[in-house]
């Protein structure tokens, strides 16, 4: 990995710290929004692949 990447990484890291901690409510949230629309992403692939065998 090169160095640029490392620090980005990094800084998104150190961000993402930040933020858990002096917001956790929104931290919470955010995190909460994410798994609901992975999850509905997985609902919907299941009914297409559902649809597309029955």
């Amino acid at each position: 990995m090169n160095r640029k990447r490392r620090f980005g990484l990094y800084v998104l890291a150190a961000f993402a710290i930040f933020y858990l901690f002096t917001r956790p409510a929104q931290a919470a949230a955010a995190v909460n929004g994410a798994f609901n629309g992975v999850m509905q992403g997985a609902d919907r692939l299941a009914v297409f692949f559902t649809n597309i065998l029955a």
